[in-house]
């Protein structure tokens, strides 16, 4: 019973650490969801071997999907006329961060990891890309008509009015109401689950794992970033979840470097996410999204390591400060805020779980769909997808 009451306070003292910053994250991405043009997808990210992929790899750091949220809204993107390098990119660098895991990251973590984690998804995302339109098909592909549909409640195509003219439909109040309503429910519906199972996963960590005993084996080097690497790989876990779970291993010694390879490898792989990648993009690009992840987390990791070294700081040194950042009653607003409007997607995902209808081969993300690795990914685009 100690140790439940343990994993307990643990548990929910990093949700109040979090609350604050990520309730921030998500703010910043109904906006980008209300605000961002779908034009400048297509006048940016279809033509050009490098330019359209440094781009798209821009465009995911702040957006928040996980790496299965992430495919219908990239097939959307190459709908609106972006390559396949540059969907490659966004691929990558869009589960790997997020403002919400960047605010996390800060919150939980330090400023170094939290630089860190959007600097490695950016290079990442930037290598596969290229590679990708270098090495990729050569066959070309006409840029399709962007999705210019009014992204607050669809009330016209944006093909039927000017811009001018739609600007007028809804008022900046509306296009705050609808960005809120976005970020608190399917953004947040999207992660909640994993991100309450990443918080017991780290309580479990600190509450049963005597203190570096997870040094001796993950406290740096090579080793320890394979095995970080092929702990990640196959399992489901978004950016925001796997954060308190980084926190909790470098808490028990885990170099931040390999703590960095987790944070890397876990949001932007998953069995049923590579799956369906082979169908979307083609073996040899879902090879080089596979070998340029794997790759740069392991360098980024050895980075990482190596300055933390040379700064003289250990892993725990700034763990955790910026949480401090906040007075008490922040963090209980911002902690019962999270709480509320968790409710409904959590009852909603244990609700499919265990209905008849959802069966084994329902969606990972929250039960909304068919399987994604038996079912075309064009099945798992809703009008508003996750």
């Amino acid at each position: 019973m100690d140790y439940l009451i343990e994993v307990f306070r643990q548990s929910v003292g990093l949700l109040f650490a979090s609350a604050p910053y990520i309730i921030f994250g998500l703010v910043v991405s109904g906006l980008l969801r209300v605000f961002l043009n779908p034009n400048l997808v297509s006048r940016h990210l279809g033509h050009g071997r490098f330019s359209s992929v440094f781009k798209a790899a821009f465009l995911g750091i702040p957006i928040p999907l996980c790496s299965c949220s992430v495919l219908p809204a990239a097939v959307t993107l190459k709908k609106q006329g972006a390559n396949n390098g540059a969907t490659t990119a966004f691929l990558i660098s869009t589960p790997e961060s997020g403002v919400d895991s960047i605010a996390v990251s800060w919150a939980l973590l330090d400023p170094i990891m939290a630089v860190a984690r959007p600097v490695a998804a950016f290079a990442a995302a930037s290598v596969a890309g290229i590679a990708e339109n270098l090495f990729g098909s050569s066959r070309v592909e006409q840029p399709a008509k962007p999705d210019l549909s009014c992204p607050v409640d669809g009330c016209c195509s944006g093909e039927d009015c000017s811009p001018e003219e739609h600007r007028k439909h809804h008022t900046l109040l509306e296009k705050l109401r609808a960005g809120v309503k976005f970020a608190f429910g399917e953004v947040w519906g999207d992660m909640v689950g994993w991100f309450f199972v990443g918080l017991i996963i780290a309580g479990l960590v600190v509450a049963l794992l005597p203190p570096d005993i997870l040094g001796e084996y993950l406290g740096g080097g090579i080793g320890s970033m394979l095995i970080m690497l092929a702990a990640g790989i196959p399992i489901y876990i978004c950016a925001t979840a796997s954060t308190p779970i980084a926190a909790a291993l470098i808490l028990q010694g885990v170099s931040p470097g390999a703590a960095l390879v987790f944070l890397l490898a876990g949001p932007a792989t998953n069995i049923t996410s590579l799956t369906v990648l082979f169908g979307v993009l083609g073996k040899r690009a879902a090879a080089i999204y596979l070998s340029v992840i794997a790759l740069s987390a392991v360098v980024f990791g050895l980075a990482v390591d190596a300055i933390y070294a040379a700064l003289g700081l250990s892993g725990t040194a700034l763990l955790g400060k910026a949480a401090e950042a906040f007075p008490p009653w922040i963090s209980w607003v911002s902690a019962g805020t999270l709480a509320l409007f968790s409710v409904k997607p959590l009852s909603a995902a244990i609700k499919a779980k265990f209905s008849k209808d959802s069966g084994e081969g329902s969606c990972s993300c929250h039960g909304c769909c068919s399987d994604h690795a038996t079912n075309p990914i064009m099945d798992h685009m809703p009008k508003n997808p996750h």
